[in-house]
């Protein structure tokens, strides 16, 4: 019986595996997609991302919702943001989302997309940290400024919300809560969803 169960569980995960799929819903992943690489003349460096667990790496899964295909689904919870594709699936990254006191819920849009875009500190960040009076005016793009590579600004009912879905080079801090309310991903990861994503996207934070 046991030779029985053992064989069965080897072709199921072969089907599995021939199909594409795995028990978590995974379809693919893009784990070879972290290397360094140069972006519009800044260099990118690689990303360790065996140390970035598994659910936080960039891949296609089945997702269920009733969205339309381009809507980005952000669920801080988990610390996932979903780009919906169609045929009850998604484009899933992983996330860093606002620390206790900076979070966030609700509607907005894509309404602006930037790459490589300068940073300027608000004023209530200043104010809490003196030391970024310096980038009043704004931080030039490049490889240290705190929105990355691409940066995408939410607008609501009211205008400019704040907040960006931008890239970071902290790859340590995707899955935890370590932002002032805006979503952070992986340099390489909001280069890919920068591509994916159209002006004008609805965006949902739950």
């Amino acid at each position: 019986m046991r030779m029985n169960i053992a064989f069965a569980a080897a072709i199921i995960s072969a089907a599995a595996l021939l199909s594409g799929c795995t028990f978590d819903g995974t379809i693919s992943n893009f784990a070879v997609n972290y290397g360094a690489r140069t972006d519009a003349g800044y260099r990118l460096p690689a990303i360790p991302i065996a140390k970035v667990p598994a659910q936080y790496r960039r891949q296609i899964v089945r997702y269920q919702t009733d969205e339309q295909p381009g809507t980005i689904i952000i669920e801080t919870g988990e610390k996932h943001l979903y780009l919906v594709t169609g045929n009850g699936r998604a484009v899933r990254y992983g996330i860093g989302v606002g620390r206790e006191g900076f979070e966030w819920k609700g509607s907005a849009r894509i309404a602006l997309k930037r790459e490589w875009p300068v940073w300027t500190p608000p004023a209530a960040m200043i104010k809490r940290r003196p030391d970024l009076a310096k980038w009043r005016g704004g931080m030039p793009g490049g490889p240290d400024n705190a929105l990355g590579a691409r940066a995408m600004y939410l607008f609501n009912k009211r205008g400019d919300s704040g907040y960006r879905i931008h890239g970071t080079p902290e790859w340590w801090s995707i899955g935890k809560a370590m932002s002032s309310g805006c979503i952070r991903l992986l340099n390489q990861d909001v280069i890919d969803l920068y591509d994916r994503a159209e002006v004008g996207a609805k965006v949902i934070v739950r």
